[in-house]
């Protein structure tokens, strides 16, 4: 019944989050907002919903802080992962779009919070600030900028005709509309996960990894389809750079909320998804940059490979 129970539950995420891609795709139809700035802060926060209130639960409520950890690290994994999966799909859709130069930007912000995490696992940065890891001072350092470069930034995308009778106003109503409704669905999914690793008897790392993560990015999955599907690939990017970043953010949260710390590398499988994080987010920095017929085909295999390796190894 539990099993049955989490895939309603994650059934209604996706289906709350295509149309968010929906609505999202009008607003930027509708209004003259970047690309970057609609998937990499707004449509990027609304799917990273689901990540923010099971984290929270996972921690504060549950006292699993090794769920939380494994859910955001899992998260970022399974959301390269799965973008690279689509674009396998749709290369030539990938090949022919313009993409803004923030998203790569972004990607090395990224990529310094998993260096930083690196050094906490090692010894290095596991110094505190007033009870606050120095870790998550440096992500919230690296998220503001990447709110920064993110908000200043022009799409390169030639703007599609508008054909939806809807207004600004009506949109953006439907948009909060289906953003409380994935934020009802992650919270309960929280409390079925935690169940399913009891009965199965996994570890929090590999359970907040394998169901938590996944569930918690079934949004950023389905809306990226949507969006490649429309041919918005610079939001369909946008969306998984800024799901990615603010996944950290979220773990800064949950460091200040949490009295313990959230930091917490005693399980292996934690420390294989960092690795394996690590290895995956170079390739697709080099995948937006040099978009030619090798990357667009050998990033995207080794980032799944990357995946791979965190499930088998």
């Amino acid at each position: 019944m539990i099993y049955l129970a989490y895939l309603i539950v994650a059934a209604g995420v996706v289906w709350f989050s295509v149309k968010a891609s929906d609505y999202v795709d009008l607003l930027d139809k509708k209004t003259s907002l970047s690309g970057a700035f609609i998937g990499g802060i707004m449509l990027s926060a609304v799917t990273s919903l689901p990540e923010l209130f099971t984290s929270i639960s996972a921690t504060v409520l549950l006292h699993q802080p090794g769920l939380c950890l494994g859910n955001i690290l899992g998260s970022d994994l399974f959301n390269m992962a799965m973008l690279s999966f689509f674009l396998l799909i749709f290369t030539r859709t990938f090949g022919k779009a313009a993409l803004s130069s923030s998203h790569r930007v972004v990607t090395a912000f990224v990529f310094v919070c998993y260096v930083a995490l690196i050094l906490n696992w090692l010894d290095i940065l596991r110094l505190n600030i007033l009870s606050v890891s120095l870790t998550s001072v440096c992500i919230v350092v690296l998220y503001i900028l990447s709110v920064k470069f993110l908000s200043s930034e022009e799409s390169e995308e030639e703007s599609q005709e508008d054909t939806s009778p809807l207004t600004v106003r009506q949109v953006a109503v439907r948009f909060v509309a289906v953003s409380v409704g994935i934020v009802a669905l992650s919270i309960l999914i929280t409390y079925i996960t935690d169940g399913i690793s009891v009965r199965l008897h996994l570890g929090q790392s590999m359970a907040g990894a394998l169901f938590l993560g996944i569930a918690t990015s079934l949004p950023e999955a389905a809306s990226t389809a949507t969006l490649l599907r429309m041919g918005n690939v610079d939001i369909a990017f946008g969306n998984i750079v800024g799901s990615n970043i603010f996944n950290f953010i979220i773990m800064a949260v949950v460091d200040i909320l949490y009295r313990g710390s959230v930091y917490d590398f005693s399980d292996p499988q934690t420390v294989t998804l960092l690795l394996c994080g690590t290895v995956a987010l170079p390739l697709m920095w080099i995948m937006m940059k040099f978009r030619n017929h090798v990357t667009k085909i050998v990033c995207p295999l080794l980032i799944l490979g990357c995946y791979g390796v965190f499930l088998f190894a």
